[in-house]
């Protein structure tokens, strides 16, 4: 085994998932640029968002004095990780870091690690929000500006127009499994409304709201993908 070999196999294997976080302290040691998106994409996710650093970005500033986070204007001490439900290690001294991540450890809250996410407990992803509709890309910490370029690319396909497909999938999500009760047809329904020309459907406000007539649709659309198979 060489050398790259081995340093392979000791790299973390991520499990990606999304966090409900709404309302839920989440600390940030830090006030940079760093900090500042941690904390950006946190108040989107409508976390209680608690900063500790002895200064803010003006950014940063605006959001502590509009009472969208909390800022406690001092350096960290280990009673401001009580509590969190997550912790982001980003100061620009990387033993600072090192010991929120010790600090973390001992009350097992996932923490990530600014300055080097392999060794946190989580790495965020690049994200493109569409309202509801979510996507991320990572490159498993090891290359952050390929997956700021894959959502850059997923931003020039997917754009603003996908979230009245979310709402409306939703609809029909709930519709199909009130509707349908057999759960292979149920699959193959929601398959066939999530296809290009379905899609392009529900983006007017002329589809089928009515649950016999979208049921009826739905199924015309899941024939002609199987004819398309056969």
């Amino acid at each position: 085994m060489n050398a790259t070999e081995r340093s392979v196999r000791i790299l973390p294997d991520w499990y990606p998932i999304l966090l409900k976080v709404e309302g839920r302290k989440c600390v940030v040691i830090g006030g940079g640029s760093v900090a500042q998106r941690k904390s950006e994409g946190l108040l989107k996710a409508k976390a209680s968002v608690f900063v500790i650093s002895p200064k803010l970005t003006p950014a940063m500033l605006e959001w502590a004095e509009a009472g969208l986070l909390h800022w406690e204007r001092r350096e960290a001490v280990e009673t401001d990780l009580d509590g969190a439900s997550l912790v982001f290690a980003a100061t620009d001294r990387p033993i600072i870091n090192s010991w929120i991540s010790e600090e973390a450890g001992k009350r097992a809250v996932p923490v990530n690690i600014a300055d080097d996410g392999e060794s946190g407990d989580f790495i965020v992803p690049a994200v493109l929000r569409r309202d509801e509709l979510v996507l991320t890309a990572s490159a498993s910490g090891a290359g952050p500006a390929l997956a700021a370029r894959i959502i850059q690319e997923l931003a020039e396909r997917y754009g603003p127009e996908y979230n009245e497909n979310v709402q409306a999938l939703r609809a029909i999500r709930l519709i199909v499994k009130a509707e349908v009760s057999d759960p292979s047809e149920r699959r193959e329904l929601l398959q066939a409304a999530v296809t290009d020309e379905a899609l392009e459907e529900w983006r007017s406000l002329a589809w089928p709201q009515d649950k016999v007539k979208l049921i009826s649709r739905l199924r015309e659309l899941s024939k002609r993908v199987n004819d398309r198979k056969g």
